[in-house]
């Protein structure tokens, strides 16, 4: 393992020219769950499992349980950003870092000092309502009662985030692919590369030193220059 941070060392030693690409795992150790790894209270607490109450469909349907699903499981006061969001936010004040492309909504790399992140899912953190689209404080959103409405016309607040059935915001997409395409060292960290169409943004990297860092095995191992299978905080803390 100890040549494997050399190598990813060196690697970003070397270059002016880094993307990230990130996933949920980054944020598990600021004490964010991973919604997928279902914990043994879930099936007692929501009888849908958390990919249908995140859907569109649901959200119209069902605010009310979606809002009861999004303040218990998406809202997490007091994280803070770990060793991975740290290190990442000085690998671009360096001029080493060019972009961070994340799947996450939870803000965690502005807080810790990145400026240029591509948040492919959106963020917990803004709000708008889905009548007028005037825009609504996100605090307001995560810590009310209920479903929270606009002020102005009554309509249903939502957060700015793209739930399942919902297209990604194609500027946001296209952004990630040409810094992705553009890369010479491209990490991908914490993530398990299986949710679409985020994960295939790796396909367009062209360069040779694709690093992936993640607890478990992904689809894309074997197409990578370097794998590690440790936990990305304590990665970024050798790097």
């Amino acid at each position: 393992m100890d040549d494997k941070i050399k190598t990813l060392r060196d690697w970003i030693a070397g270059s002016g020219n880094i993307v990230f690409f990130g996933g949920a795992g980054v944020s598990t150790e600021s004490g964010i769950p991973d919604f997928r790894s279902v914990d043994g209270l879930y099936n007692q607490q929501w009888r849908y499992p958390p990919e249908t109450i995140l859907s569109a469909t649901f959200f119209e349907r069902d605010p009310e349980e979606y809002y009861r699903f999004h303040h218990a499981k998406l809202v997490v006061d007091g994280a803070k950003p770990n060793r991975a969001h740290l290190r990442l936010s000085e690998l671009e004040r360096e001029g080493k870092l060019r972009a961070v492309v994340t799947q996450n909504i939870d803000g965690l790399h502005q807080a810790a000092g990145s400026k240029n992140v591509l948040e492919l899912h959106g963020s917990i953190l803004r709000a708008y309502c889905t009548r007028c689209r005037a825009p609504y404080p996100a605090e307001k959103m995560n810590h009310c009662e209920g479903v929270p409405r606009c002020p102005e016309c009554g309509g249903i607040v939502r957060p700015d985030i793209v739930l399942y059935e919902e297209m990604l915001d194609q500027d946001v997409l296209q952004k990630a692919v040409r810094y992705i395409r553009g890369a010479e060292v491209l990490i991908v960290g914490g993530t398990s590369l299986g949710v679409y169409p985020a994960a295939g943004l790796i396909n367009y990297y062209e360069g040779d030193k694709l690093a992936l860092v993640n607890l478990s095995d992904t689809p894309y191992d074997r197409y990578a220059n370097l794998v590690i299978h440790e936990k990305i905080g304590e990665v970024f803390s050798q790097v």
